[in-house]
């Protein structure tokens, strides 16, 4: 009866240990970002009817992948840029158009060390323009999820 009760508390041990090893690995871990796009997110905001949304992936190597969908806007361009929130900045990934409504991110697209720290601190954004606003209608944080079993 002893050796059961140690083998189910032991067993209790190892299952403990290997839970928390995965969720801090998932902590540390880039991973999959689902982003909205909206005018009010624009610094300064914008008015529209325009939307996007979509999936941003940053792998551990900082190669970034992933699509735009957008609705009510004809795009004239799309980027990723580093800025915080409430903050304009940089293009620093150019996103390919593959519909009349979709961005892609290209196949080679990757983060620098200082591009990949930004990112993790959440000062990444993906900004969609338009003719009647060249320097974005509609914009979106890359905010990571750092809940319980996140990547």
């Amino acid at each position: 009866m002893n050796i059961v009760l140690r083998t189910r508390s032991t067993l209790a041990i190892v299952a403990l240990i290997a839970g928390t090893l995965a969720g801090g690995a998932g902590f540390a871990t880039a991973g999959e970002i689902k982003v909205n796009l909206s005018g009010d997110q624009e610094v300064p905001p914008v008015q529209t009817s325009a939307s996007g949304s979509g999936t941003i992936t940053v792998d551990d190597d900082r190669s970034v992948k992933g699509t735009i969908t957008t609705s009510d806007l004809k795009g004239t361009g799309a980027h990723i840029h580093e800025g915080a929130v409430g903050k304009n900045g940089p293009d620093i990934i150019t996103l390919k158009k593959s519909s009349d409504n979709e961005w892609s991110v290209p196949g080679d697209a990757k983060l620098t060390d200082a591009q990949y720290d930004a990112y993790k601190a959440g000062n990444l954004y993906v900004n969609v323009h338009s003719d009647a606003n060249k320097s974005g209608e509609i914009r979106g944080q890359l905010k990571r999820d750092l809940g319980a079993g996140s990547r």
